[in-house]
């Protein structure tokens, strides 16, 4: 299997399989001198996990190991790995369809490519993996610290339930508390009905998740193939069960004109701004200085135990299944650290391309 590693200098491979004994990350890239604060990689680690009232009842620790790269709390220059094991498997459902592909999901994908597949919960293709994407983004995110950037996100909509939101920090901090990152308290019990609704009935139900990436420098990014914007959609389509992307006002500038999504061009305390952010910080591939501003569309989880038609592949029969075992009803909450990993791998690699940041902190401020 090729294409487990992302990046062009910060470079991280993610290793490991759902009901495998761990899943893991190899750093590569990281610069040296960095302090790596273990309690708040662990913060982001349970922001992710599972066990919660809207989640998979699979009940994971998720405490992250790390092997090597770092000393005495210091990076030391070298790949950086690390463990997270894998506590509360049960393979036991997925006995039954050993041979018979879920709809929804990359078990016949994975069939086709390689012969071979891991039946239990998915192996490679499960949200499993993106604990260790929790776990490399938990260190970008303490690099991109020293530059005051910051990148958040929360749920945009659930279920067709489109949320309200004013001031994005004020956002994230109340999506922080809801549950289902619902930033708007108004909306939330709704939501948090419909979700209830669809896991009465063995379904599962999508949503928006919103990333704000603040104080983001001007000039990130290159022109025509490696364009920014191009770099955070190829980051956030490679999540499981993402199936759309957009920036700024996205689809939407398609039913303006061009006075109305232009973003006039001013000068605020001496330094050349923008008085909208319709382009959503990004023009031209490259970072203008503003936020930017992207949202992905999230599919319903394809796990469900209401009955769906496949086919086993052995006695080429055709089936009716239910799915068992343990799912997210929405997996839209948890996917946002996954993604304001990816964003803040993208923005640390761009800085480390664009030279502004060192490869070593040792001896600066």
């Amino acid at each position: 299997m090729l294409m487990n590693t992302f990046g062009h200098v910060f470079r991280v491979t993610t290793w490991g399989e759902s009901h495998g004994k761990a899943v893991g990350c190899v750093i590569d890239g990281c610069p040296a001198g960095l302090r790596i604060d273990e309690k708040f990689i662990q913060a982001e680690m349970d922001r992710r996990k599972p066990g919660g009232e809207f989640s998979s009842k699979r009940k994971e620790q998720d405490k992250v190991e790390i092997l090597s790269g770092v000393l005495e709390g210091i990076t030391i220059g070298t790949p950086i790995s690390m463990l997270i094991w894998n506590t509360d498997v049960d393979s036991g459902p997925y006995e039954a369809l050993k041979t018979i592909p879920r709809p929804g999901h990359a078990d016949w994908t994975y069939l086709a490519k390689f012969g071979i597949r891991d039946w239990r919960g998915g192996g490679r293709a499960s949200a499993r993996e993106t604990a260790a994407r929790v776990a490399a983004g938990a260190v970008a995110k303490l690099i991109l610290r020293k530059y005051n950037v910051r990148v958040f996100g929360y749920a945009r909509e659930i279920a067709g339930i489109r949320f309200n939101v004013g001031d994005p920090e004020k956002a994230f901090e109340i999506a922080e508390r809801s549950p289902i990152r619902c930033p708007d308290p108004q909306k939330e019990s709704e939501a948090e009905e419909l979700i209830k609704k669809a896991m009465a009935e063995g379904d599962s139900v999508g949503g928006v998740v919103e990333l704000i990436a603040r104080n983001v420098p001007a000039g990130l990014g290159e022109p025509v193939f490696g364009k920014i914007s191009a770099y955070f959609a190829y980051a956030l389509m490679g999540i499981p069960s993402v199936k759309g992307f957009e920036i700024g006002r996205g689809f939407e500038v398609s039913k303006l004109k061009g006075s109305e999504n232009n973003d006039p061009i001013v000068l605020k305390d001496g330094k050349i701004r923008f008085a909208t952010n319709n382009s959503g910080g990004i023009l031209g591939g490259i970072t203008n200085g503003e936020d930017i501003v992207m949202r992905i569309a999230v599919k319903p989880t394809p796990s469900i135990s209401k009955k769906q038609k496949s086919v086993d592949y052995e006695k080429m029969e055709e089936v009716e299944i239910s799915v068992k075992g343990r799912h997210d009803p929405c997996i839209v909450p948890r996917i946002v650290p996954v993604a304001e990993a990816m964003v803040s791998m993208v923005l640390v690699d761009c800085m480390l391309l664009q030279g502004l940041i060192p490869r070593s902190f040792v001896g600066r401020s």
